[in-house]
């Protein structure tokens, strides 16, 4: 199947968005020791999934697997704001790495099983938004900028 100029668009976007806010994850892991938590993970782990359907849109099912790319990179930018209030302490995460540590509990125990990158602070921020916080921001606006081009719209657009 051919596809138009704004759906091949949508696939170069599709295949690049992930593939550069991975290799930002990396970079900033390998190059400046920020370590990602278990969320941090989970985000990586939506764009793998995006990536990977967005290649494989290359030989079969191009818009299809294209949309679901673009669900893909949409819902690491959900982890992401999830992730993002975590750190802001907008809510409790929901993994060890977030969890306060009980009260009442031993606190040589706490600290020996406490993990060794939290999910629930921010190692870096940019204008007062996170790393996920910019994974979500970032993510979003790509998910709905691959549906436009598509012209998958709302009823209402």
């Amino acid at each position: 199947m051919r596809l138009t100029p704004s759906e091949r668009l949508a696939q170069r976007l599709a295949m690049g968005v992930p593939a550069v806010l991975i290799a930002g994850a990396y970079v900033s892991e390998y190059g400046f020791g920020l370590f990602p938590c278990e969320m941090c993970w989970w985000q990586r782990y939506a764009h793998f999934a995006a990536l990977a359907l967005a290649l494989l849109s290359t030989v079969v099912a191009p818009r299809v697997l294209v949309a679901l790319a673009a669900l893909a990179i949409m819902v690491s930018g959900a982890i992401g704001a999830f992730h993002a209030g975590v750190e802001y302490g907008w809510w409790e995460g929901i993994t060890a790495c977030a969890s306060p540590v009980a009260a009442g509990g031993d606190p040589l125990e706490a600290i020996m099983n406490a993990p060794l990158v939290r999910c629930d602070q921010a190692p870096w921020s940019l204008l007062g938004i996170s790393l996920a916080g910019w994974n979500a921001l970032l993510s979003f606006l790509a998910g709905l900028a691959i549906f436009r081009l598509l012209g998958l719209r709302s009823a209402r657009g």
